[in-house]
């Protein structure tokens, strides 16, 4: 397994673009930086203006791998070091030049970088690091970078990511001890969790240190919800913590390359993330959520994601290739994500050992509802927020919209659908002024049938549209880049 090193830069562009477009963990929001004199590029709170593909995936960061060569033999992994795929690497220097180049002409607002593993973590943490600091000092480059952490890499190298980076994220892949050792025999969880934690603790250091909470801001109200994940009680212990622990910020840890770097900047402002893949291994949508849950109260995650797995390799510990992408049990853990960190809801609530998986066909918050209609019907003009919250169709824009108008006068079904209710299905969960909109019966298996007729459409697109061939944006195609 060799990298060519008779190719273009185009060449490159279009293999390690290429091999980059498995991993989705590479949103940009969570960053304030404005434009400053003899730099170019800025980044606002509100994140990068995106596109996204049909499937889901960024495309508005230049996502690339440093290099796709990786001496780790994992399974599922496209990459992995016993396939035969044509291999290539990028210099730092061609990194900026790209980045630089297209930031210019608009195509990008970002960059996203991660890696194979080329001879060792720590080799290919410092060329990564290398990148970043040409980017930022020699480039002046001022806009947002998303970089991956690599397991294994002294902790003075990412140290010295987290100053020059926006984001930072580990990928944890699989979220069981077996299922690691059964796919990617070269990785382990303590490995991954440990430059995860030392992250953590730095990032709530620098937080300390100019005035704010050790966590990351979350959804408005989100700690204040009963049951809430993000409950003030554990922002506190989580302070503390942070308090205690040494982290990575150390001056005297960073290579002497690094030294000459802008202190002013904080450690990954934008947070971290991680990924996991859904369908590679039997894990069940009951584990799956919990280990996020496990994630977000004690590493101060800022997202997690959710990839499924596409069947390319064959392997007797792997679906086979044809089999359908789970896409319709991603997007609902997606939906799940969400339930925990904006509604109030935790990963008992909505599962159990009983009951591990979601219904497909239905969204976890309609799954719920139906498992607990001891609860509904709720009445509009008097429900607390959080309660109001729970029910399905009923966001928290809608949710406080709610709350505010009835201060006015009572409320009927015609003013929830222009404050936004999705009546399709909250008709089934709510009263106005004691009185359903429809005389239906409160009945889990009547509910369920027409709800899962009202989502067919929509369900069906999401499962099959891995089949309608959509690709990640091409800078060649689509925009007639020449390199």
């Amino acid at each position: 397994m060799e990298i060519s090193r008779d190719l273009s830069l185009q060449e490159k562009l279009h293999i390690l673009a290429d091999a980059a477009k498995y991993d989705v963990a590479c949103t940009s929001s969570g960053v304030d930086r404005k434009g400053k004199t003899g730099y170019l590029g800025n980044s606002v709170a509100a994140g990068i203006c995106h596109s996204f593909g049909s499937d889901g995936r960024c495309i508005s960061l230049l996502k690339i791998l440093l290099t796709n060569h990786c001496i780790y033999d994992c399974k599922y992994c496209m990459n992995r070091c016993s396939n035969d795929v044509k291999r290539a690497a990028f210099t730092p220097q061609e990194v900026c030049d790209l980045t630089m180049e297209f930031y210019k002409r608009n195509y990008i607002e970002g960059l996203f970088l991660s890696s194979g593993v080329q001879k060792n973590p720590a080799y290919t943490m410092e060329k990564m690091c290398e990148t970043l600091y040409l980017l930022r000092n020699e480039y002046k480059f001022n806009g947002y970078i998303h970089v991956k952490a690599i397991p294994g890499a002294p902790d003075e190298l990412l140290a010295a990511a987290g100053y020059l980076a926006d984001r930072m994220s580990v990928n944890l892949e699989l979220a069981t001890a077996e299922g690691m050792k059964k796919l990617a025999p070269n990785k382990n969880h303590k490995a991954i969790l440990r430059p995860m934690r030392m992250m953590t603790d730095t990032i709530a250091q620098h937080r300390l240190a100019i005035g704010k909470d050790a966590r990351m801001e979350r959804g408005k109200g989100n700690k204040y919800l009963p049951g809430s994940i993000f409950s003030s009680q554990r922002i506190e212990m989580q302070q503390e913590t942070a308090d205690q622990s040494t982290g990575l910020a150390q001056d005297n840890m960073l290579p002497v390359q690094f030294k000459k770097m802008d202190w002013n900047r904080a450690f990954s402002p934008a947070g971290q993330s991680t990924q996991m893949i859904i369908g590679a291994t039997q894990e069940t949508d009951y584990h799956l959520l919990k280990t996020s849950q496990h994630l977000y109260q004690n590493y101060d995650l800022k997202r997690v994601f959710y990839s499924a797995y596409v069947p390319l390799n064959e392997d007797k510990d792997l679906p086979a290739p044809g089999t359908p992408t789970p896409l319709l049990r991603e997007h609902r853990l997606y939906q799940a994500d969400w339930l925990l960190r904006f509604y109030g809801f935790q990963a008992d609530e909505l599962l159990s050992m009983d009951r591990p998986n979601f219904n497909e066909q239905l969204d976890p918050k309609c799954d719920w509802a139906l498992r607990h209609l001891e609860q509904f019907p709720v009445e509009i003009n008097t429900a607390s927020f959080d309660v109001l919250l729970r029910v399905p169709g009923v966001g928290p824009k809608s949710a406080e919209r709610i709350v505010k108008s009835r201060r006015f006068g009572r409320l009927d079904f015609n003013h929830l659908k222009k404050m936004g209710v999705v009546l399709k299905r909250a008709h089934y969960f709510i009263t106005c002024s004691g009185q359903m909109m429809y005389h239906i019966p409160l009945e889990e298996q009547y509910i369920t049938r027409q709800l899962i007729g009202t989502n067919q459409k929509e369900n069906w697109q999401i499962a099959h549209s891995g089949d309608q061939n959509f690709r990640q944006m091409s800078l060649f195609t689509d925009f007639q880049v020449q390199v």
